[in-house]
C-alpha cells in the first residue's frame, strides 16, 4: 500500500484501477477523428443551415476502454414543414446521409459499410472495418438524423416515425457537472459504467448517468459517489423508471425486471460499503478484496494474495472476539443502578 492506509489506500486502489480502464490518447484522438470526418460529410450534404452535435461516451468524456464506437447528430433545416410527426418519416434524410457518407469514406476506409434498415430504430449505422483500438474487430458509429422541435429539443427518428428528446442539453448536462467536480463526475460514471458491464449491463450507460446526474454532487470523490449513486438508484428505481433529466423525452426504461435489478443493485452496494467499512476499520487486504469483487475483473483491480486475505480475516475475527469479550466485562463490572424518580429540592 505504499505507506497509506484505511480509505486513503483504497482511493489509491480505486485511482489506478481506474486508470486501466481508461481509453488510451491514441484511441480517443483517432475517434474523434473519424467523428470529425463524419461531421464534415454531414455538414456538405445538409448544408450550412445544419448543426451538428455529439452525443454519448465520446462526447461526455466518460468512455472506457476499448473504445468501440461514437455518437454524432445532425439537426438538418425543415422550412417546408417536409418532414415531421404529422409528415414524411426520417427514411429519405437517412438515406442522403448514409449515401454521402458512403461516397466520401469509402477511399479512406475500403471496408466501409453504411445500414440504414428499417430495422434500425434511431440511427444510420456506419462500421469502418477499421478499429481504434488493435485488439478490436470494428469501430461504428450512431449517426442521428434530427429536426428541431418547436417547443423544445428534437425530433429524432422512431423507425419511420419521429419521437422528441434532447441530446444537445443531454452533453450540456454532464458536460457541466464534470467540469463542476473537477472531472470526479465523469470518473465516477466511468467507474459505475465498468461495474455494470462486468455485470450483465443491468442499465444502459446513459440511465447510468441520469441517475448520476440527479445524485452526485460536486464534493464528492469517486467511492462517496459510487456510494451516492447506488443509494439513489436503489430508491428511484425500486418504484419508477429514471426522468430525462432534460424534461423533454419519455423516461428511461429499465431492461429487465424491477425486482431483480434492484435485488442486484442492493448487492452490489453492499459489497461497496464492506470495502469502504474495512478500510475504516484498518483492514486494507480486505478491503481491497472487498473492492474487487464489487468490480468482478481481474485485469481492472486484481484481488491481493489469498493468504494475506486469509490472515488479516484471522485477525480481524481475532479483535471481534477481544472487543466483545471486553465489551461483556464491562456490563458485568458496571454497578447497579435503581431507577429512581427525579426530586425537585424547590418544590412545595
Amino acid at each position: 500500500m505504499n505507506g497509506a492506509s484505511g480509505l486513503p489506500a483504497l482511493r489509491k486502489v480505486l485511482r489506478e484501477a481506474r486508470e486501466r480502464i481508461q481509453v488510451n490518447p491514441d484511441e480517443l484522438k483517432e475517434a474523434r477523428r473519424r467523428r470529425d470526418l463524419i461531421r464534415y460529410v454531414l455538414r456538405q450534404e445538409f448544408g450550412s443551415d445544419s448543426r451538428t452535435y455529439t452525443n454519448g461516451s465520446v462526447a461526455h468524456r466518460d468512455a472506457l476502454t476499448p473504445l468501440t464506437d461514437v455518437d454524432l447528430g445532425i439537426v438538418v433545416p425543415n422550412p417546408d414543414g417536409e418532414f415531421g410527426l404529422y409528415a414524411n418519416g426520417p427514411g429519405k434524410l437517412q438515406d442522403r446521409a448514409a449515401n454521402a457518407i458512403r461516397d466520401k469514406l469509402k477511399e479512406e476506409f475500403p471496408s466501409l459499410r453504411v445500414y440504414n434498415s428499417e430495422k434500425r430504430k434511431r440511427s444510420v449505422f456506419v462500421s469502418f472495418g477499421a478499429p481504434v483500438d488493435p485488439d478490436e474487430k470494428d469501430f461504428t458509429a450512431d449517426v442521428i438524423i434530427a429536426l428541431d422541435h418547436p417547443w423544445a429539443g428534437l425530433w429524432i427518428p422512431n423507425h419511420d416515425s419521429w419521437d422528441r428528446s434532447d441530446p444537445e442539453t443531454h452533453t450540456r448536462l454532464v458536460r457541466e457537472a464534470h467540469k463542476s467536480s473537477n472531472d470526479n463526475f465523469a470518473r465516477t460514471i466511468r467507474l459505475l459504467k465498468h461495474w455494470s458491464r462486468r455485470h450483465s449491463k443491468p442499465l444502459c450507460s446513459w440511465n447510468i448517468k441520469a441517475l448520476g446526474l440527479a445524485s452526485l454532487s460536486e464534493d464528492m470523490d469517486q467511492l462517496d459517489g459510487m456510494m451516492a449513486w447506488f443509494d439513489h438508484a436503489i430508491n428511484d428505481l425500486a418504484w419508477r423508471d429514471t426522468p430525462d433529466p432534460a424534461g423533454v423525452a419519455g423516461s428511461i426504461s429499465i431492461p429487465g425486471d424491477r425486482t431483480e435489478l434492484v435485488r442486484k443493485l442492493t448487492a452490489a452496494r453492499a459489497k461497496l460499503k464492506e470495502a469502504i467499512d474495512y478500510a475504516n476499520d484498518g483492514y486494507d487486504v480486505l478491503a481491497v478484496q472487498a473492492l474487487a469483487t464489487f468490480f468482478n475483473d481481474r485485469d481492472m483491480l486484481p484481488p491481493p494474495p489469498e493468504e494475506e486475505a486469509t490472515k488479516q480475516q484471522v485477525k480481524r475475527q481475532a479483535d471481534l472476539r477481544a472487543k466483545t469479550a471486553t465489551t461483556a466485562s464491562a456490563v458485568v463490572a458496571a454497578p447497579l443502578v435503581r431507577d429512581r424518580t427525579p426530586v425537585r429540592s424547590w418544590a412545595p
